[in-house]
């Protein structure tokens, strides 16, 4: 007997449990405007308190489950003896445990793997003695809030705060005694009382409930009878076990992975401790960005289904429908190898089958994300065209693509900051450099050359062969290229060769080149870009709090300067289409690219608060756009411009007009060129007397401005950093050797 007792004792929860019982809570992640972006659980449950519940719904309970549950003390034993009486003797199993018993079992999972007869008789008294301690600790309403926040209704949803949500997209509060009492009825059994996979079982047992109270004295007979004819009206709201969102769910998962690496640094368990998680995302800026996503890509997708034909790409198709066959269940679980070959013969014949094969392998995918330059808090992110999304690639965060000219800023970064200036001439000629086999000889987008070009001009047109020679004519070192480029943002690993200067170098994330941008926007100073700004655990105690990490990367006067030669190229360069097209005319400025081959196409921007970057895209890098619809310009500029027009409409208030300023140092001024200086001998000198075809302005910093142009000094051509000395007669160009 003593054996047996011990036996019992030890499979009971102990007095810490029973005083600290720990229901396993969804955590909630908001966005900034308040907003509930998703929840992550193993059991999804919304606690509520006792006092938050309508009255009729308790009054429905205890008439249903517990009609003596305010005057016992854990365990009805007349209800039990009566129940034990009807099923040994007249063989109808009927239910004896009152609601504190149903909570210990709930709460404490008392119940064995397989029960043998010796076990139930076990589990029971466990139940009857755990149910004891409970009300000799908690208070009736605190044992009633907990079998509400504890029980399951199905579909997923545990407590009735939730059940409510899950069932009729309502708050507990908003639901009606109908609704209330299908709830409870779930109680009982959630799969036979099913409101919409056993209508008739879920109508009568509904009904039953509303009677119970009509027999417990808490509802009008005549109210029971208008009620019981009507009809159950679910809005039945899917749930997917340990993750929800529909409204953001790249930036929910990319959060998720995030508190995932903290979990340990701060002892909290995501999916069970209830934390509230409040992010940078504002949706409303979210729902425009998906809106131009997909407003763009669905007519995009069209132009693009009309140039493709896999009749030119057999190779490359056969290959997508033999990792689709593959990746099928009935092929991997087929039992012969006789049995896959079947399998695989019928798909490869499925016209069906192919073209869902071909439709998803030619689908156009696209990563836009937007943060704000001030505090690096990314307030959209679309990280693909599939909304349904669950921990999926992540156009955004998890792929790294070659940014093509949208590098260039950070090549023209580095020329500004070495001396070089907006103003700067570089002679736009094509030129061989190194050796064969690897020689190197790139060329304009439009294959042109000319004469002498700014910087200002080469980056407004996306000129390659100023880019190119800023990099083989020692202007811009490929070491000072990798270290720039990880000041202003950028984390991959770098290649360092000299076709970096057209972006023809290893791949980066959007979210990399976008922090680029915003880190020039944002006169310089680099801002790392973060999600998540609070943690407060189930009780509201801050957990810990985010904030950027910050520091200089470029000089303001740098970051100016590079801004305002931006800000050409959309006002009359490659992304001049954000005015004249898209009407979007705050002041903006950004960069457009292509990568060979038309495979990646790129648009990022600026605002003086927003930053935003494009890039669009296959996932299979061989599948590309076939001619110049291509381009960045009308790929990727197209949801850049659409988003910004629309965000700067609806947030005209909380986004007052800025303009870019010069830095409060007053060392960017605007110079006075002399025209030929620049345009003819490629070596720029001031505005004196002796210029005699003009001047040119652009704006410069002082401690690089060149003297006053002198005709019988400057009579002198600058090419590859090498002066030469025009002979006017032959029109040759002799070397000048000190």
């Amino acid at each position: 007997m003593f054996f047996f007792i011990q036996y019992v004792v030890d499979g009971l929860p102990s007095l810490e449990e029973l005083e600290n019982p720990k229901p396993k809570l969804a955590s909630n992640v908001f966005s900034s405007d308040g907003e509930l972006l998703g929840r992550f659980f193993r059991e999804n449950r919304i606690e509520t308190n006792i006092d938050s519940i309508p009255k009729f719904v308790v009054d429905m309970l205890i008439a249903t489950e517990d009609r003596k549950f305010f005057n016992h003390w854990g365990v009805d034993l007349d209800r039990f003896y009566k129940a034990m009486v009807k099923t040994i003797f007249l063989g109808q199993k009927q239910g004896a445990s009152t609601i504190t018993q149903q909570l210990a079992k709930n709460l404490y999972e008392l119940k064995f793997q397989k029960e043998s007869l010796f076990d139930v008789g076990v589990r029971k008294l466990r139940e009857w003695i755990t149910a004891i301690q409970i009300e000799e600790t908690y208070t009736k309403s605190e044992i009633l809030e907990m079998y509400f926040n504890i029980s399951y209704f199905g579909e997923g949803a545990y407590g009735i705060e939730t059940a409510a949500k899950v069932y009729f997209n309502k708050s507990l509060q908003e639901i009606t005694i109908p609704e209330a009492a299908v709830l409870i009825a779930l109680l009982r059994s959630s799969v036979y009382y099913h409101p919409v996979k056993y209508y008739n079982n879920a109508i009568q047992r509904r009904n039953l409930v509303m009677y119970n109270m009509v027999d417990f004295g808490v509802l009008e007979k005549s109210v029971y009878d208008s009620l019981k004819a009507t009809s159950i009206d679910v809005n039945l709201e899917s749930i997917s076990e340990g993750f929800i969102s529909d409204a953001a769910p790249h930036f929910v998962e990319y959060v998720r992975q995030q508190l995932n690496q903290m979990a340990d640094k701060y002892e909290y368990d995501l999916y069970e401790d209830g934390l509230t998680i409040y992010t940078t995302l504002d949706l409303r800026m979210q729902k425009i960005a998906t809106k131009a996503a997909q407003d763009h890509l669905n007519e995009f997708q069209k132009k693009f289904d009309g140039y493709w034909k896999w009749s030119r790409h057999k190779d490359l198709l056969n290959e997508h429908i033999d990792k689709a066959i593959k990746n099928r269940l009935d092929y991997k679980n087929a039992a012969t190898q006789e049995e896959r070959k079947l399998i695989y013969a019928d798909l490869k014949r499925n016209v069906a089958f192919v073209d869902s094969v071909q439709k998803r392998a030619q689908e156009i995918e696209v990563g836009f994300v937007c943060i704000d330059v001030k505090t690096g808090e990314i307030k959209a992110m679309v990280g693909g065209r599939d909304n349904n999304f669950k921990y999926g690639l992540n156009h955004v965060t998890q792929i790294k693509r070659q940014p093509g000219s949208s590098f260039k800023p950070i090549i023209y970064t580095v020329a500004i900051d070495n001396g070089l200036y907006p103003a700067y001439p570089i002679l736009n000629q094509r030129f061989i450099f190194g050796e064969k086999p690897i020689e190197w000889s790139p060329q304009n987008f439009d294959r042109t050359t000319g004469g002498f070009t700014t910087l200002r001009e080469g980056l407004q047109r996306s000129l390659n062969l100023i880019a190119a020679r800023l990099v083989i004519e020692d202007h811009v070192k490929l070491t000072q290229v990798g270290k720039y480029a990880e000041k202003m943002g950028i984390e991959s690993r770098i290649e360092l060769l000299p076709a970096i200067s057209l972006g023809g170098t290893s791949g980066f994330t959007p979210l990399e080149m976008t922090s680029v941008y915003a880190t020039i926007a944002n006169h310089g100073i680099y801002n790392s870009p973060i999600s998540i700004t609070k943690i407060e655990d189930k009780d509201g105690i801050i957990i810990d709090q985010f904030n950027s990490t910050t520091r200089e990367a470029i000089s303001a006067e740098t970051a100016y300067i590079i801004t305002n030669m931006m800000e050409t190229v959309v006002n009359s360069g490659t992304g001049s289409a954000v005015r004249s097209r898209h009407s979007f005319f705050r002041p903006a400025a950004g960069k457009t690219g292509t990568t060979n081959g038309y495979t990646d196409t790129w648009f990022l921007g600026f605002t003086p608060q927003l930053a935003a970057g494009v890039w669009v895209g296959f996932d299979d890098q061989r599948i590309s756009f076939t001619n110049t619809y291509g381009t960045g310009s009308q790929a990727a500029l197209p949801i850049w411009a659409m988003f910004m027009k629309a965000v700067y409409e609806e947030f005209d208030e909380e986004l007052p007009l800025e303009y870019f300023e010069a830095p409060e140092s007053g060392d960017v001024v605007t110079a006075t060129f002399c025209y030929e200086t620049i345009f003819e001998l490629g070596d720029p000198k001031l505005y004196s007397a002796d210029c005699m075809s003009g001047t040119y302005q652009d704006i410069i910093n002082t401690k690089d401005l060149p003297r006053p142009f002198n005709a019988e000094k400057d009579t002198s051509i600058k090419i590859f950093d090498r002066y030469m000395w025009i002979d006017t007669m032959s029109h040759e160009a002799i070397e000048i050797i000190d």
